[in-house]
């Protein structure tokens, strides 16, 4: 009995300190260094990085273009600073039409930021469809929070 103890002891021991060796990194969204992280985090406080969609559309409210307008000023005032627009969607709906719906979300933001003066070689996009919800749920409120676009700088 007393070498089962003694050889559970050993490899819960062993466990613990291999757990205790592996690596986290800060989590950062997309950005690298503190500095790039400072820079989003003055995005966000300052033009706000998110604007949200009507169920199954990708056309720009009024109130987002508000928000937009914002971005694309912050934008135009950091002239070296580059950018990823995510097009994101609800849970309703298959992948592939909601990476394509993502899709039109993203490049409706481009096509507002260049409309208004940001180069396109400083905006990429990409789709997540419904695969990185902000929010878990499927009440109206949860539904509306995951139909988004957000913008990322880099």
């Amino acid at each position: 009995m007393t070498q089962i103890i003694q050889k559970l002891s050993i490899a819960f021991l062993a466990i613990f300190i291999l757990s205790g060796c592996s690596s986290k990194k800060a989590h950062t969204g997309s950005m690298g260094s503190g500095a790039e992280s400072s820079l989003a985090a003055d995005f966000e406080k300052n033009a706000g990085d998110r604007i949200f969609f009507a169920f199954d559309k990708s056309d720009i409210s009024h109130e987002s273009k508000g928000e937009l307008q914002k971005q694309v000023s912050w934008l135009m005032a950091h002239p070296s600073t580059k950018a990823t627009i995510e097009g994101h969607c609800d849970e309703r709906g298959t992948r592939e039409y909601n990476l394509a719906l993502g899709e039109r979300r993203a490049n409706s933001v481009r096509h507002f930021f260049k409309k208004h003066g940001i180069a396109c070689d400083r905006i990429d996009t990409i789709s997540y469809g419904k695969e990185r919800p902000a929010v878990i749920g499927n009440d109206p409120k949860t539904l509306a929070q995951n139909r988004r676009a957000v913008t990322v700088v880099k």
